[in-house]
This record gives structure tokens, sequence and C-alpha cells, in this order.
């Protein structure tokens, strides 16, 4: 016998030509929600044999209190940190955290968020993924006031409170260090240019060079995605110029451990021939050969601070907040030459 398909809220959603957010208050009465779509969701959820979510259900009749992440990963130190901050402020004030990863994956950031929705979180703290360019899964959880917010890579800051480290002003100082320690050529590696990580880190180390009086030269910075083989290829890229630079900023350190290997494979000394720092500064930076020079993030904070914006937007402050944690830049090895 053939099983018959379960019935979704995205199935009614798609007849309705409405979003799954804005079905699921409708089914639920939410006065935000006009009186004839709360009907017009109520009689196809009938005609469709809907069914609510099991799993919902027993976690609303348990009656936790969830908040809902959405992360890129969780391999990388960077991340896993934020969200030790995160779950251990939820315990404190009584939530239960579900995490979610979206793999850099639009399409699973999308679906991650739909999910959370459906499960009746309270509140959703996210990352966008590197390919998020099409913000609409967010501003759709405003129509249904579900509470958002938005740390490290941001967007509609002037519709959602963010919480991000002071990457302009951080960049600046590492540029600066590596200017101050004899640098005269400093290359600039990045991740896509529409993530505003990007563009604050590139600004900061822009406008180093040019309170420096050095000319900006366009082939030195080579901004593709946050990925170890493409920092591959983008130092690759770099070392290949006629002139190449004697020095590199990457925006993180699996940009910068790629660098450091495509570096070391041509016979090429760090800091002596080529001075490198990175970002976020992953626990291994202190491990390898040479130590690397990083801009070390309050990760743990990030995420405290994340997270206490969410609870107190769910108990009504509906303020829009951009908090920036500042950086420190811990020198190593990697970008100090001898003299």
């Amino acid at each position: 016998m053939k099983s018959q398909k379960h019935t979704s809220l995205k199935d009614i959603a798609r007849e309705l030509g409405v979003s799954i957010p804005t079905v699921s208050r409708a089914l639920k009465d939410s006065p935000e929600i006009s009186r004839e779509l709360c009907a017009k969701a109520k009689e196809l959820a009938k005609e469709m044999n809907y069914r609510p979510n099991p799993f919902a259900l027993s976690l609303r009749k348990n009656a936790p209190r969830i908040i809902g992440v959405v992360v890129p990963d969780i391999v990388t130190h960077f991340f896993s940190s934020i969200l030790n901050g995160i779950e251990n402020m939820a315990i404190r004030n009584g939530y239960f955290v579900i995490i979610t990863t979206s793999h850099e994956s639009y399409e699973n950031e999308k679906r991650n968020i739909e999910n959370l929705v459906n499960m009746r979180v309270e509140g959703i703290i996210a990352c966008l993924s590197q390919e998020t360019t099409d913000y609409s899964h967010l501003t759709a959880l405003k129509d249904i006031n579900m509470p958002l917010i938005l740390f490290d890579r941001v967007c509609l800051t002037d519709q959602f409170s963010s919480v991000v480290a002071d990457g302009e002003h951080s960049a600046q100082i590492a540029t600066q260090h590596l200017l101050d320690n004899g640098s005269k050529r400093i290359a600039f590696i990045g991740g896509a240019n529409h993530l505003d990580i990007v563009k604050k880190r590139k600004h900061g180390y822009l406008e180093a060079l040019r309170s420096n009086h050095i000319p900006i030269e366009k082939e030195l910075v080579v901004c593709r995605k946050i990925d170890y083989e493409e920092g591959k290829i983008a130092t690759e890229t770099l070392l290949s110029l006629p002139n190449p630079p004697d020095a590199i900023l990457a925006m993180n350190d699996t940009l910068a451990f790629a660098a450091i290997e495509v570096i070391k494979s041509h016979d090429l000394h760090i800091p002596d021939d080529i001075a490198i720092i990175g970002y976020t500064d992953e626990q291994h930076a202190n491990y390898i050969e040479p130590k690397l020079s990083a801009i070390s993030h309050q990760t743990y904070k990030m995420g405290e601070t994340a997270c206490q914006l969410l609870i107190e937007q769910t108990k009504g402050n509906k303020t829009i907040k951009q908090v920036i944690v500042p950086t420190q830049l811990q020198v190593r090895e990697s970008s100090i030459r001898k003299r």
C-alpha cells in the first residue's frame, strides 16, 4: 500500500503563495495576519489533511523556551566558541538552544530558518552563509514578529540588531603593523565582496595604505571565497605577479593557513620573504611554524551578547542595536622580520 505524503506547512504556503512563517502564524490566528488569510489557511489545511509537526507539539506541550541558531559550520573554533557563549547565556536565562548549520549554502540557511519557525522557537540567532545575497527569508521573519539577531556576517542593519567585531579598525591596525615592520607591498586575501565583513576588513586595509601614502594596486587585492583551496589559489595568483607582495593580510585564519602552505611550497621564508597576519585567531595559530600573528576575536563574548540581545527582544524590547566587540592584534613570529 502506497503511503500518503505528509502535508507540510510548505505545501500550504505554496498553494496560498505566501511564506511558510506567514502560514504558521495564520493557522494560530495571529493578529498580525489578516482574518481572510487566516480563514483561507485553515480551510486549505483541512482540505489537505494537514497535521502539525508532532515534535513541535511535544515541545509546546512541555513548554521549554527555545532559541534557534543558524551558523555556517561548527567545525572551526571561531563558531564553536560563539555557540558556547550563546548556549551558556541561554541556559542561564532558562532557554534551550537548537543549533543548525548552513554549510555555507543559501538554500540550507533558508530551510533551517523555515524549520526553526515551524518548531515554534522564540527567536533566531544567525550568521549568513557565503552564498546569501537574497535576504527575503530574513525580512519575512519581521512579518511574523520573529526576533532575529545577526552576528559576524550581517545585513540589513537598519532592520536587525547585530553583533560584529571591529573589522575596519582591526584591519587598519594589522596593516599598519606590517608597514611598521618593514613591509612595502602588502596584499589582501578576502572572501566574496558582497559580505559585510569582507567590505569592512578590506576598507581598513586600504585606509592604512592611504594614510601612509602608499599607492593602491588592484592586483594585490584578491577576494574569492573563504575556503582553504580558494586561499591557495589566491596566494598562487599573488606570488605569480611580476612584483609579488612581501606581506599578506588574510581576512581569516583558514585563508592564512592556505597562504602559508603555498608560500612554503615556493621555498619562501615567513616572515623574511613574506610576512603574514591572519584573522579570528584559531587555537592552532600557536601551533604552526612560524606562529601566526592574528587579529584575536572575543568570540565567547560575541555569542553571549547576541543571545542577550535576542532575550531582550523576546521580552518586548524592539530597539535595534549594533554591537561592536573589540579585537586585539596578537603579534607572533609570522609578522616580525629579523632586523
